[in-house]
């Protein structure tokens, strides 16, 4: 930390002697000057990491609410373009290196839930997330909310929206042993000496094991340009209640509240109402095309923002950059993504979409008995979310927020 404080200080004393105010944007820079191959390539890595573990994650949401191929390709291209979009502009407009994408744990929590009501409410819940979203970033109603909440029932709840990811990997090993062991074998040796590319090392070991033991029917599909699909959106009390309300908590807790602390971790002084502002607004549109909602990232961010991208801290926007348009390009050909993908063994997608959660679950499940005194609420949060259990056509995320909130005002109260 004394090292990225250091980096603080020389930013702000730059910026002072370009524009003669402490901590102002240099509008002198120039792009020209401050590309650089370091930057490039972290954006590039970024690209590889989004692209490989969690988009298992989403293809496996869209399977659980029984999409067919042109809605799962439109929902790829929705949360692509909306992160590339994100990612670009306001990496240029803050010259900062601003990482968005969609949320990992969101998709999970869809994959539990999506299935039970229409895809028009899920559309229309997407909705309401994004605009609550966007209310509580351009408000700052989002850091009282984040208070306001017990962050141990709500690293509860997503633990327990996490726990089948995790519970599925070793579930899987009766279909494939071979492919489940080697897959995870391959993710703790890279975890070990390369933990960046942990996952795409999982999933091409377990491409690799796949072809040689259970087969790979792979299918590139067409190579086009995606047309995305238009959905009306439709509103109803339990999908609101069940899908929108979680989602939006574990956007905001989950994604946007540790992106905000990677980027304040690296000396930067990231405007959350701005960015938060910003993505929830984009999400709003691009909910009709199937778009859950794009929000700040954490792990992909901390390629960026690292001096591996720019020993410069004031030149590593550029890797934002470099990352938003890698996204608007392969997201704009995301049905070849989609084809290759779809053709992966349960078992495979198994395996990869557990380790890419891995860190999450572990990093929730730390948060929720971190507190000795609220771990009753978060026992039972947990509990209840991962006993997949729904009431009154409302999942389970919800209900473990609730009876986590419940039983945590109860014993708390004097």
């Amino acid at each position: 930390m004394a090292e990225h404080r250091a980096e603080m200080q020389q930013r702000t004393e730059r910026n002072t002697e370009a524009t003669g105010e402490p901590g102002a944007p240099d509008g002198r820079r120039s792009l020209r000057r401050d590309v650089s191959v370091p930057a490039l390539l972290a954006g590039l890595v970024c690209i590889v990491v989004s692209f490989s573990g969690p988009l298992v994650v989403v293809l496996a949401a869209a399977a659980a609410g029984h999409l067919d191929q042109a809605h799962t390709v439109s929902w790829i291209w929705a949360v692509s373009i909306g992160s590339g979009l994100t990612c670009l502009l306001l990496s240029w407009w803050t010259r900062t290196p601003v990482i968005t994408a969609w949320s990992t744990p969101g998709a999970a929590l869809l994959v539990t839930s999506l299935g039970a009501y229409p895809y028009r409410e899920a559309v229309g819940a997407f909705l309401v997330s994004g605009v609550a979203v966007t209310v509580f970033g351009m408000t700052g109603l989002f850091g009282r909310l984040i208070e306001a909440v017990p962050s141990g029932i709500v690293n509860a709840m997503l633990a327990g929206i996490l726990f089948s990811f995790g519970a599925g990997v070793f579930g899987s090993l009766h279909q494939a042993p071979v492919l489940v062991l080697g897959s995870f074998a391959a993710f703790l040796l890279a975890k070990r000496y390369a933990p960046r590319y942990a996952v795409p090392a999982a999933l091409l070991a377990g491409g690799i094991l796949a072809a040689t033991t259970v087969g790979l029917p792979l299918h590139l599909g067409s190579g086009g340009p995606v047309r995305p699909v238009l959905t009306a959106p439709a509103f109803s009390w339990p999908a609101t209640v069940g899908l929108a309300l979680p989602l939006t908590v574990v956007v905001l807790a989950s994604q946007n509240a540790p992106g905000l602390g990677i980027m304040r971790a690296f000396g930067y002084r990231p405007d959350d109402r701005l960015l938060i502002g910003a993505t929830g607004a984009l999400s709003v549109l691009l909910a009709p095309f199937g778009s859950p909602g794009v929000n700040l990232a954490a792990i992909t961010a901390a390629i960026c923002t690292s001096p591996e991208s720019h020993p410069d801290p004031d030149r590593r926007y550029i890797a934002g950059m470099s990352a938003g348009a890698l996204y608007l390009l392969v997201g704009s050909f995301g049905g070849v993504l989609v084809s290759l993908f779809t053709g992966l063994p349960p078992a495979l997608i198994a395996v990869i979409a557990g380790v890419a959660l891995l860190a999450s679950f572990q990093g929730s499940l730390a948060g929720a008995l971190a507190d000795e005194a609220g771990r009753d609420g978060a026992v039972v949060t947990f509990l209840a979310t991962a006993s997949g259990m729904t009431l009154f056509g409302i999942g389970p995320a919800f209900w473990g927020l609730l009876l986590g909130i419940g039983t945590h005002l109860l014993l708390r109260r004097r």
